[in-house]
């Protein structure tokens, strides 16, 4: 996250909103950048030094890695008293990466130095951590900016979780303006899933994507899945397949198989979660428009989920899927997959026990007996 002192604005911001900003408050005096994703940090850091010295390479920058050698406070205090020689108008820049040791050292002279910063440079700090109830902290947010290179969050009750939506966002813009394609939303979506939120090998997936897309070719989540997923993710997808048609025998095998090669249940749930979100996804639209009143297909709910007929006949294989997992199962999908995941983080993170997991919800879907089938959808 970066925090900046002495800038008109004065709250706290994430490192995706301040990437995106057309127009960057120009930080002075101090700055620092926390969070513990690096290469939204290294965006934010590239971004504070052109605000800071331009684009001119002969600026003099003094940088210092804590970790290595952890410098003297009267050193760096001087350094950034001293005004540049070669630097123009610049302020003299001064960079401490890996910070961490050196805050824990010297908060109480970062805290004077806050009240009394020197206007001839710019101490920029990059940490790990900046827990928000010090001293330090309040101080700079009180006169600054505060921007945090984490990945985004969202607030679900008393609990923080991956604000899926914003990383997604981002997916769509970052493979637009540094990789020049154009990605569509579920596609976006599932490069995440496969992925997670590591943004250094969401943007190398990206390049890759960029490599075999055509120009003026939309990238498909189908695409996502044979450049990136390769034979894991589709075998996974006829694992999904299998299991929500109710055939659990053939589920269990493709998912042995996965597990055989070397994956972990955990890096499994991505691609599952995508392909059985759908499902759920339909069966809300088609009981939206029950409650409306309206009169759906499954097909038009499932269209409107995000299935397509590619190949032709896919999306009447997935009618059926659905009519066989019936209105209730379908409509369990999102709490069974929170519940999977929670497990496969919790409980269930050992290798065996992860396959448990996963051996119940395929399971769940399984044919019921003709005595206790449950009502369909449609």
């Amino acid at each position: 996250m970066i925090l900046c002192v002495h800038l008109s604005m004065s709250s706290t911001i994430s490192v995706l909103e301040f990437l995106a900003a057309a127009d960057k408050p120009r930080p002075r005096s101090i700055c620092v950048l926390f969070g513990d994703e690096p290469f939204l940090k290294r965006l934010a850091m590239q971004a504070l030094r052109k605000l800071i010295i331009g684009d001119d390479r002969d600026v003099p920058v003094t940088t210092h890695d804590c970790e290595e050698a952890l410098p003297q406070w009267r050193d760096v205090a001087d350094e950034v008293a001293t005004v540049s020689l070669f630097g123009g108008d610049s302020p003299r820049l001064v960079v401490l990466e890996r910070a961490d040791p050196f805050v824990t050292t010297n908060r109480q002279r970062l805290e004077d130095y806050v009240a009394k910063p020197k206007s001839s440079g710019v101490l920029l700090l990059e940490v790990d951590e900046w827990p928000a109830n010090t001293r330090l902290y309040k101080a700079i947010d009180q006169s600054g900016l505060q921007v945090n290179c984490r990945p985004p969050e969202k607030q679900q009750g008393k609990t923080k979780s991956l604000d899926e939506a914003a990383v997604v966002k981002w997916i769509v813009g970052w493979g637009k303006s540094q990789h020049q394609i154009s990605l569509e939303k579920d596609a976006a979506q599932l490069l995440l899933d496969l992925t997670g939120p590591s943004f250094g090998v969401l943007d190398q997936d990206l390049a890759k994507l960029a490599l075999f897309a055509k120009s003026g070719q939309k990238v498909t989540a189908e695409m996502v899945q044979q450049i990136v997923g390769g034979w894991r993710t589709q075998t996974t997808w006829d694992l999904v397949d299998a299991a929500a048609a109710g055939d659990a025998g053939e589920a269990l095998v493709q998912l042995d198989r996965l597990l055989q090669s070397g994956e972990h249940p955990l890096a499994l749930v991505g691609s599952i979660s995508w392909s059985l979100r759908r499902y759920a996804a339909a069966t809300r639209i088609f009981q939206q428009a029950e409650r409306r009143g309206e009169r759906m297909g499954l097909k038009d709910a499932l269209t409107q989920a995000g299935v397509r007929d590619w190949p032709f006949g896919a999306l009447a294989r997935a009618e059926e899927r659905l009519k066989q997992l019936g209105r209730h199962r379908a409509g369990n999908i999102y709490r069974w997959l929170l519940e999977l995941d929670l497990s496969l983080k919790g409980t269930h993170s050992a290798d065996d026990r992860g396959r448990f997991a996963l051996e119940q919800l395929i399971l769940k879907m399984a044919k019921a007996s003709p005595a206790r089938t449950a009502a369909p959808v449609g």
